[in-house]
Formats: structure tokens, C-alpha cells, sequence
């Protein structure tokens, strides 16, 4: 079987030798403000699902290219793009070229970009932005590892900036539909996160039938309730996991039944497993 050995980027750098189509993952939290998470990975055949972040999602292309729908419109990530994918909105990803792709990923808090610019964000996505693009891969790397936390801090600092630019420069869309009845079944998930809730209690708080809860919520943003909760469990599961808790701990403190449920949706919406994902394999 083919092996690819090579330096691998994260906090700290370091060479693995691995199966060529076999999934690559580096994954950690710096110790810079605004920066939830790095993700670095590369996939061949794995497709993602349609899933939810509560962070902004900054994504560039090293390699191949990646094709992904945004509520309900179809995009791809040419090496020369910057992806940048806002919280709360459904998106999926796969390879768009045979050899899969290599990615690098940053995930945003609303601290470096605020919910009013969600909606430019929705309707073009992806910035052909050379500058921009340049200035991402610096970030990356003053963010792989310790010692280089002010370059971070400063290159963050002008990546928010040009992004502001990009996204308040376009002309003012119209808001949003959001049906009270879909917001206030999400309002619910989110409170229940790790607890849960069945269908039939969130029908009887929300005087609802449990049909009409379902199509209202799918209709009004691209995916369906049970999905939305697990996603957003995976997205605190991936916290706890750079914490430092052991997969068994992060499936009970993120709603999951046990590790083994933990481990079939993780592997689904991440692309590798949980042990893999916080060793950094």
C-alpha cells in the first residue's frame, strides 16, 4: 500500500508516515483569542454530511478541490479561494477531484465576526481573493505551534479585517425567513443539548404536531431537527476533546448514549474517530 511521509503541521510539528488514502487529521485549540479551533486534514473518498458549526468556518484548499452545498446552493473551493462558511447554516462537503483534497481550516468566534454579516456570508461564500488567501496561510502558520502567538494574534487581527471588507461591502440582502415555530424548536435543541428531548415533549411545549415540527424545521434551514442536535454534539464533543477528556468522559458530558454512539456520528461528520481526531492521527 502506498505511504505518505511527511512533516504534519500542529502545535507541534511532526512527521507521520500513513497510508495514501487513508484520512489525515491535525487538530488544537491555540492559545489565541477568537480562534475556537485549527483543523487540518486530508481526505480521498470521505464525504460530509450536511452538519452545522456554532463557529465561522475559514477554509482554504492546499490540494484538490472540495464541491459543498450552502442553503441549498451548490459551491466548490478552487485552491485560489478563501471558504468562508458562517455558524448555524447547513453545509455538507466531498472531493470534487479523484485524488480528494488537502485542507486547512480555522474556526472563528463572534468575536472576530458578528451574526449581522451572516447573511452576506450565505450568498457568496467564496472570496477570489489572492491577498487574503496569503494572509490565511501566514496565519496557519504562526498557529503551528508555541512561541508565535503575537504573529497569530497581529495576522488575525488584519484576516478579520479584509473579511469585514469583503462581506460589508455587498449590497444588503433581504432578511432571512426564519419561522418562529422552526426557531423556537432550534431554541429547544440547543437548551437540551447534552439532556435531549424527544419529539413528542417538543410537540406538546410547543403546542405543535410532531409532523408540522419536522417540516417546519427542515423548511426553514436544510436540515432535519434530529441531525441539527447531533451536529451541534459533535461540534462540543470536538471542544472537550482538545480539553483533554478521554472520548468515554466527552460522551456523556455531550449527550451521547455512550463512546460507541459517540464514535459512529463522530467518525460520520469529522472523517475519523475520536481517539484519532484528539491524538492528532
Amino acid at each position: 500500500m502506498p505511504r505518505d511521509c511527511r512533516p504534519r503541521p500542529g502545535p507541534v510539528l511532526y512527521v507521520s508516515c500513513v497510508a495514501a488514502d487513508q484520512p489525515e487529521v491535525s487538530a488544537w485549540r491555540p492559545s489565541v483569542p477568537g480562534v475556537v479551533e485549527v483543523f487540518h486534514a486530508r481526505f480521498t473518498e470521505y464525504a460530509y454530511p450536511m452538519h452545522v458549526h456554532d463557529a465561522w468556518t475559514l477554509l482554504i484548499v492546499d490540494d484538490g478541490a472540495v464541491r459543498y452545498d450552502l442553503d441549498r446552493h451548490e459551491h466548490g473551493t478552487p485552491r485560489d479561494t478563501v471558504t468562508l462558511l458562517p455558524p448555524h447554516v447547513p453545509h455538507n462537503g466531498s472531493p470534487a477531484t479523484p485524488h480528494g483534497f488537502r485542507k486547512r481550516v480555522l474556526y472563528l468566534d463572534g468575536s472576530r465576526l458578528s451574526h449581522d454579516l451572516i447573511g452576506p456570508a450565505v450568498d457568496r461564500p467564496d472570496l477570489r481573493d489572492p491577498g487574503l488567501r496569503a494572509q490565511v496561510g501566514e496565519l496557519h502558520r504562526a498557529l503551528a505551534g508555541p512561541g508565535d502567538e503575537l504573529a497569530a494574534e497581529s495576522g488575525l487581527v488584519l484576516v478579520g479585517e479584509r473579511l469585514r471588507d469583503h462581506l460589508r461591502h455587498r449590497d444588503p440582502e433581504p432578511p432571512r425567513p426564519d419561522p418562529l415555530l422552526a426557531r423556537r424548536l432550534r431554541e429547544l435543541l440547543d437548551e437540551h443539548l447534552t439532556d435531549g428531548l424527544t419529539l413528542t415533549e417538543a410537540a406538546a411545549l410547543l403546542h405543535a404536531h410532531p409532523a408540522h415540527l419536522v417540516r417546519a424545521f427542515s423548511g426553514a434551514y436544510g436540515i432535519a431537527p434530529h441531525r441539527y442536535l447531533t451536529s451541534r454534539r459533535v461540534g462540543r464533543a470536538r471542544r472537550l476533546l482538545l480539553d483533554g477528556l478521554t472520548p468515554g468522559e466527552v460522551a456523556v458530558a455531550s449527550g451521547f448514549y455512550d463512546q460507541a454512539h459517540l464514535t459512529r456520528h463522530f467518525k460520520k461528520l469529522v472523517g475519523v474517530t475520536p481517539g484519532r481526531y484528539r491524538n492528532g492521527a
